[in-house]
């Protein structure tokens, strides 16, 4: 895998298996919950209940203003720091 590096305009070539190994350490050491499903779409879905149910405050011309069309979940890549021991990622989450 390639991966980019931390500082600098570095690449780093390490294998898929230690990649993903990092990024669930990382998950797993700052106690992050991780989901099988994507609860975007049920969100979205409330969302735009709730707009709909309120046309006084949010005119229907206006609606489209405050509503993601195709959302997603964020995803996290990691970034290796190559400037330290062990080469632990720093996290990037695409939002």
């Amino acid at each position: 895998m390639i991966a980019k590096g931390d500082k600098g305009n570095s690449i780093v070539i390490l294998p898929t298996k230690q990649y993903e190994t990092k990024i669930q350490n990382f998950l797993d050491e700052h106690n992050f919950h991780t989901s099988n499903t994507d609860p975007t779409k049920i969100f979205q879905n409330q969302i735009r209940k709730t707009i709909n149910n309120h046309r006084i405050f949010i005119p229907h011309n206006f609606k489209w203003k405050y509503i993601t069309l195709n959302p997603s979940a964020p995803t996290i890549k990691g970034l290796i720091k190559i400037h330290k021991h062990n080469q632990p990622i720093c996290p990037s989450v695409n939002w």
